[in-house]
Order: structure tokens, then sequence, then C-alpha cells
């Protein structure tokens, strides 16, 4: 089956075998890059925020209902501190404590991601369902470059083996390539068809580089011929973030009276950094008041 080709950042959704396989395969490039430059991140950060979002946009994609949302937090103790992304089905949005951080190449000559992340710590996922408490799973990490710990989290937390691999590639200070590849047997899978995945698994290994070489959609009918792909759908991926004046006001309602007396009689006011998108929210003495007071009111209610 030939697939037709789409520039852009996307996600393709597809089945193996008449359904004894999923497959996402995503390219993740103008993402990666919004990352880079929102952040200002080093080469190792843009790899490591590059694939935390890939993983997550993943995830981001199996939930269909509106309004849906995930958020995958990695805390490694590595120097890059808390890693967090979001995704809201294709829009996707991330940020880190520390993402100027640089270091030396691994030994194998490619970015220490798992040294920026760190190797001892959980991956926590959280799925906001719409419903009345969101679905909370956790692993703990197995190595800090992120794919290995995707694949941990779906088999250990979602008991759905899977097979992962996350790549970002960045040359002359510029995200060249980025994207990533699950592949997970569903229920049904016969046992020849997870032992020619296993075999195709070195394939996938380097996929930013693979990238480079092909679209994504020549690469999936060269990786997966004989079969049986089936394209169920495609998504465009993007970077966004969902902050507002209005949210950032409830945060510091959040604050409590004490604290939003205490930057009234400062007299400054208030201004406020969204995390994800780096944008300022300024609060003058006056809107702090109206903030104080309605903080009162909920209280009293």
């Amino acid at each position: 089956m030939q697939f037709e080709v789409k520039p852009g950042d996307e996600m393709l959704r597809m089945t193996l075998l008449g359904g004894q396989a999923r497959v996402l395969l995503c390219e993740t490039t103008q993402l990666t890059q919004a990352a880079a430059d929102i952040h200002q991140a080093s080469p190792v950060c843009v790899a490591a925020l590059g694939r935390l979002m890939t993983g997550t946009a993943m995830l981001g994609v199996m939930m269909k209902g509106q309004g849906e949302s995930v958020s995958v937090t990695v805390k490694g103790g590595g120097p890059m501190g808390t890693l967090v992304a979001v995704a809201e089905q294709g829009d996707v949005r991330a940020c880190c404590d520390n993402a100027q951080v640089d270091l030396p190449l691994a030994a194998d000559g490619k970015l220490d991601v798992g040294g920026a992340v760190g190797h001892e710590g959980r991956m926590s996922v959280v799925k906001d369902l719409g419903l009345r408490e969101p679905y909370i799973g956790q692993c703990e990490l197995v190595s800090g470059e992120l794919g290995i710990d995707f694949a941990n989290y779906f088999t250990v937390s979602e008991q759905q083996p899977s097979l992962v691999a996350l790549g970002v590639l960045v040359e002359g200070g510029r995200v060249r390539k980025a994207g990533g590849l699950l592949i997970q047997p569903l229920p049904g899978c016969e046992e020849s068809t997870i032992e020619q995945l296993e075999l195709r698994s070195p394939m996938f290994a380097e996929i930013s580089r693979e990238l480079c070489a092909a679209p994504k959609e020549e690469l999936a009918e060269g990786w997966f011929r004989g079969l049986e792909p089936v394209l169920l759908d495609r998504t465009p991926l993007r970077w966004r973030c969902s902050c507002s004046r209005e949210r950032l006001a409830r945060a510091l309602i959040t604050l409590g009276q004490d604290e939003l007396q205490s930057l009234i009689d400062d007299g400054q006011g208030a201004e406020l950094t969204c995390h994800f998108c780096r944008k300022r929210y300024a609060f003058s003495t006056e809107e702090l008041t109206e903030l104080l007071k309605a903080a009162s009111e909920k209280k009293e209610d």
C-alpha cells in the first residue's frame, strides 16, 4: 500500500496484519524547533524536550474525547531538573527547569540525553479524561534516554508491551529532524508477527536520521512491507500553549489571601511568566485587589 506523502509535523496511525498490531509514526521537527527557540535550549536539552514531546504526542492522539489531555512529568535527578510535556490531542507543549544545560557528548558520540535528564527517578503520566478523578500512572526511569522509559511506562503501567523509538537530530544549532515510532501488539497478535517486528526493530533505532533520508510515509512502506500496513488516520501536530490571563489570575488566587495582601501592600503589582511559552502577564495593584476580593468571596462560599 502506498501512502500519500504530506510535509510537516503529524502523526500517522496504522494497523498491521488486519489489526494484530498498532503503529504510531510521527514527525515532530517543527514542534521540537519551537521548544528550542522558546526556551533557548542547548542541543542536549533540545533533544530531551523533543523526545519527551514526541512520546507525549503519542499518548495525546490516543485520547479522542473533546477536551481530554495528558501530561508527562519526568524527574530523573539530572541537571535539567523536572521536565514536563502536555498534549491535547495534536497540540503539544513542554518545559523544563534548566534548558541551558551543556554536557560533553556520550561515549558513543551522541548527545547525552540520559545524563541531562538523569537516570534515577520517575516518569509520571496524568490523563485528564474529563472525569472527576484523572488517571495517574507512574514508573521508575530506566535510562533517562526517554525512548526506553516510555516503552517501560506502557509495559509496566498500562500492561501493554511496546516498542518505542524517539529521535532528535540537531545540526548547526537547528533541529534537522525529529520524530518517533510506537508499535504495540494487540489482543490476538500471533507470535510470528511479534518475531517479525523484533527482527525489524534495528531499522527503527536511528529514526531521526531515517527521517532525513525519506518521508515518514515511505519509511512506513519499507519498514512494514509484507505486514499489510493500513493507514487509519493522520493528526497534525503543532506547538500550542493554552495559557491565558484568566488562568494566571486563577493561579494568583490559589496563593491565598495573605500572599495576595502582601503583594498588594508591596505596591509593585505582580508579573507571572508561563513556564511553557515564556509569555509574561502583568497584574496591577488594582487588579490584585479585585482578585483578593474574589478569593475572599470564594472562601466565604
